[in-house]
């Protein structure tokens, strides 16, 4: 079982939740419908990943999202993460109505930066960003959600259980694309507006 880091400690997520369409610039980005409800889906242990693959199957598109661990059915620490996507895969499925899991779910589909803890009051006070070769392509908070962290934990707890290490990714805002081999991809989450944590990866 594949584990994640956070102040030293290691924890094995028994599961991945990851909500998607929860950022209105990437729903219109990608052609999509603003949903009614939220958007939830799954990806297992298998998943998780240290290494940034450019391509399973086909090229892999990537989607940087603010990650919260649990502990005692509450999100404690933060991470950045890195949801991979085989894009044609997914417009496919979408397109015939079908599940997202060969296209979200597969090995090496997510990667975490280590996990920081968090006070109460930083929970609503999140930014982030993803930058490639050293240019901004992405950048979300807090405020740019539809669904914010607690009805997102609210919301998983009306109908799952949650377990502690169990890890819940957020949705990404636009600015989504393909991964190329060689690029460097670094990820920045801040708490107020002070740095927080970073992570660095480089596309193999």
């Amino acid at each position: 079982m594949n584990s994640v880091s956070c102040s030293d400690q290691l924890f094995t997520p028994s599961k991945i939740i990851c909500v998607g369409r929860n950022y209105v610039d990437h729903i219109h980005e990608l052609n999509n419908e603003v949903p009614d409800n939220m958007v939830l889906f799954l990806k297992p242990n298998s998943a998780i990943s240290p290494e940034l693959s450019a391509f399973d199957q086909e090229p892999l598109h990537y989607e940087a999202e603010l990650c919260f661990l649990v502990q005692n059915n509450r999100f404690f620490a933060v991470a950045i993460g890195l949801d991979l996507t085989k894009r044609t895969l997914q417009s496919q499925l979408k397109n015939k109505g079908l599940p997202w899991e060969r296209a979200k779910a597969f090995d090496g589909s997510a990667l975490f930066s280590d996990f920081v803890e968090l006070a109460d009051d930083d929970l609503e006070q999140l930014s982030f960003e993803l930058t490639i070769n050293d240019i901004k392509v992405q950048a979300g908070n807090i405020e740019l959600m539809i669904y914010k962290p607690r009805e997102i934990q609210e919301e998983i707890l009306s109908f799952m259980s949650l377990s502690d290490g169990d890890i819940v990714m957020t949705g990404t805002p636009k600015g989504v694309g393909q991964v190329n081999p060689g690029d460097v991809f670094t990820g920045k989450v801040s708490a107020n507006g002070h740095p927080l944590l970073s992570k660095t990866w480089l596309a193999r």
